[in-house]
């Protein structure tokens, strides 16, 4: 597909959702929707996706993608409310911006704080937007020329990276979580050769553990138990003033909005790392580069703007490996993925092969639910924010009966709400003493890409680990794998740092 052909059915596909009233309808409903499910604490933006995704079953692809995408970019958006309101971030997102956005709301510059938000946010979407469009094409053509080893490099890559980012102080943590989920994985009938494993001759379990039911569970249960056994009263609002924003303010930090959205864009591109650790690295970069680093903390624009961006740019970021190569960028674009597979849509290489200009078509949503989060965001900031006033703990309840109906909904089977209770109890278990969840979920998500493609390499070269070494890619793998492992270990970190002393003697 050339230039010119791309432009063609990416305003085309523009032009289906704007020209479709329902698909409006479904568009500014689920950004309306994902706004309150970030702005109300506990309920985050993958258990927004997650429930929203079962919904969706019996739509057309066209309105359950409209759906999908508008809750995700809503909900990363949406987290900011609390952050600012109340100074409790409705999302790990969000927490960086509590540290600037609340201190502008005890001054009376809430709205103000708001504008920046959903302006830095709307632009940071927009960007990540034409990073997918450019780069996810690249990527899809250099992934067909991988092999099976490759693939199962880059899925044993993924779930070693998560692990290490989620959990820097102990990664080995991070790590066991991984390969808990790529156990989990195995479960069922494997895809070469047909053979059932671990299903303890239950007949449910040969077709595998479904993805949506086990990331229910692993991320809504646990979410419930935290927040009704924290009874922290909310705190007292502050009134809004005037939520448009200041176009001299946004003009002024334009160098922090591009820097912050290609950190955005760069960290999502990173499998399992998510909006969090996007909004807390640029918030970091523009603390340091900052010319008055001592207003952080005191309600600096700068600080608002570089959360805000990452966080949102981060979406487009990890719609990038998703779309491409079949391995998602954050845990929502993990439960994402779950979405489109029920749906029938198999992301990676062969994707625009089998269906051509769904990366433009995923595009073109994304730029409109961008538009649609910043006119919500301004036209009813202040009927968004009354919602903070909710008990969560009344809200929870309700959260866990609809994760309930989803996990059966999906086919109708018992078997899932089996799955999705105890996942949800474990995991919970897990996060109390410090397990990190997106690491499990990517080992749950990527474990049937590593395991098909390590057989299936092996077969072809009839057992030999030769490949390993010597195509390019997989030994450029490799070595940043091994790297990735020594960092995380004791002896590296004490040599890595005996040796800084030296070089600083």
């Amino acid at each position: 597909m050339n230039i010119i052909q791309s432009f063609t059915y990416f305003f085309s596909s523009l032009g289906q959702v704007i020209t479709d009233p329902v698909s409006i309808l479904l568009l500014f409903g689920s950004v309306m929707m994902g706004i309150i499910f970030g702005a109300l604490p506990g309920l985050t933006a993958t258990l927004g996706v997650a429930l929203l995704t079962t919904l969706t079953y019996g739509m057309q692809l066209s309105h359950a993608l409209v759906s999908l995408m508008g809750i995700y970019v809503g909900a990363v958006y949406g987290g900011s409310y609390g952050s600012i309101m109340i100074n409790i971030p409705g999302t790990a997102s969000a927490a960086a911006t509590a540290l600037e956005g609340y201190p502008l709301s005890k001054r009376g510059l809430a709205g103000k704080a708001l504008g920046l938000t959903t302006t830095a946010s709307a632009i940071g979407t927009v960007v990540g937007m034409f990073f997918v469009v450019i780069f996810t094409p690249l990527i899809t053509k250099l992934s067909l020329q991988f092999t099976s080893f490759e693939f199962f490099l880059l899925a044993f890559f993924g779930i070693m990276i998560s692990g290490s980012i989620s959990c820097p102080d102990t990664p080995q943590k991070g790590w066991l979580c991984g390969f808990f989920g790529l156990f989990l994985a195995m479960i069922g009938r494997d895809q070469l050769q047909t053979y059932p494993r671990f299903t303890f001759g239950i007949t449910s379990l040969e077709s595998g553990l479904e993805t949506v039911p086990v990331l229910i569970g692993a991320f809504g249960i646990p979410q419930i138990i935290q927040v009704l056994s924290d009874n922290r009263a909310m705190p007292k609002q502050n009134k809004i003033d005037r939520v448009l924003p200041s176009w001299k303010a946004i003009g002024r930090n334009i160098k922090h909005i591009v820097r912050s959205a290609l950190i955005g864009v760069g960290i999502g591109a990173v499998p399992g790392i998510g909006e969090d650790i996007a909004a807390w690295v640029s918030y970091g970069t523009a603390k340091k580069t900052s010319k008055h680093p001592e207003e952080f903390g005191n309600g600096s624009e700068e600080g608002i703007i570089a959360s805000e961006t990452a966080n949102n740019s981060c979406i487009g970021g990890a719609m990038i490996p998703l779309l491409s190569m079949g391995i998602p960028g954050s845990p929502p674009a993990a439960m994402l993925l779950g979405a489109l597979l029920l749906h029938g849509i198999a992301p990676g290489p062969m994707l625009e092969v089998e269906r051509p200009g769904f990366t433009l078509t995923v595009s073109a949503i994304l730029l409109l639910a961008s538009i649609s989060m910043w006119i919500i965001g301004i036209l009813l900031a202040k009927q968004v924010s009354k919602i903070l006033k909710v008990p969560s703990q009344l809200l929870m309840p309700i959260v866990g009966v609809l994760c309930i109906i989803g996990s059966y909904a999906l086919g109708l089977k018992a078997i899932n709400l089996y799955l999705m209770v105890p996942m949800g109890i474990i995991t919970y278990l897990i996060t109390e003493r410090g397990y990190p969840i997106p690491p499990l979920v990517i080992g749950v998500i990527l474990g049937n890409m590593a395991d098909a493609n390590l057989r299936r390499g092996l077969m072809v070269s009839k057992g030999s680990l030769l490949p390993f070494i010597q195509r390019p890619v997989c030994l450029i793998l490799v070595i940043i794998i091994i790297f990735t492992f020594l960092s995380g270990t004791s002896f590296f970190k004490n040599f890595l740092s005996k040796l800084k002393g030296k070089i600083i003697k």
